[in-house]
């Protein structure tokens, strides 16, 4: 079994100053064991804050993150689950199903992992796993009218399986809605049990994803 908190679009300081008090008491170190972030850190100390959290960090460069240290997408392989992490605005139309899945295709994984549209989603698609962690701060974003709801979602990786938590901060209260999705048998592969590889999409950049130093 394996933790990974999924997060990103925090845009701390630019847009929103923290974290709502209750994220931040639930995501006490000890617990997870991965981060996979979408990206839109903006700051160093936010990415510290992470490392905090679990000392194995992945970050994807979002359209607002100043550093060159991210790379634009990464690939992380926890046997028999292959999970991609791409930001989300290279994928057009925003947020669309059939953009991310030729981007799924393209980067040959099961989970893709993306964000960008501050809003939360979990679903099965052509075969595949979809999950926009959106905005865990609900930070403003010209994409619609309103506020973003905060959000954030935890992966509890157990085999073939993936049971996602979404938790969103609504009305003063955390809420929490449970998916779970399996990978098919027939595509079950022996590969190592956790790797992480470089990727970009879609374009190649210079470098590998950040382990302690993310170019600031």
């Amino acid at each position: 079994m394996v933790l990974v908190l999924v997060i990103g679009d925090l845009h701390i300081p630019h847009r929103v100053h923290d974290l709502p008090a209750k994220f931040k008491k639930l995501l006490v170190p000890g617990k997870i064991q991965q981060i996979l972030c979408t990206g839109n850190v903006c700051d160093k100390e936010t990415y510290e804050y992470l490392r905090t959290i679990s000392p194995d960090v992945h970050v994807v460069r979002g359209d607002y993150d100043e550093t060159s240290g991210f790379p634009l997408s990464v690939t992380v392989l926890h046997s028999p689950i292959k999970i991609g992490v791409v930001h989300g605005h290279q994928c057009v139309p925003i947020g669309d199903l059939d953009s991310l899945s030729a981007i799924a295709r393209q980067m040959d994984v099961d989970v893709l992992l993306s964000g960008h549209t501050h809003t939360v989603q979990a679903v099965e698609y052509d075969n595949r796993f979809f999950v926009n962690p959106g905005s865990a701060t609900g930070a403003w974003t010209g994409l619609f009218n309103g506020e973003p709801t905060p959000s954030f979602a935890l992966m509890d990786i157990q085999g073939p399986v993936v049971v996602t938590y979404v938790y969103q901060f609504i009305d003063g209260e955390v809420r929490v809605e449970k998916v779970e999705w399996r990978k098919e048998s027939e595509t079950l592969g022996g590969a190592p049990k956790s790797t992480v590889l470089p990727q970009s999409i879609p374009s190649p950049t210079p470098g590998s994803p950040q382990e302690n130093d993310a170019g600031w």
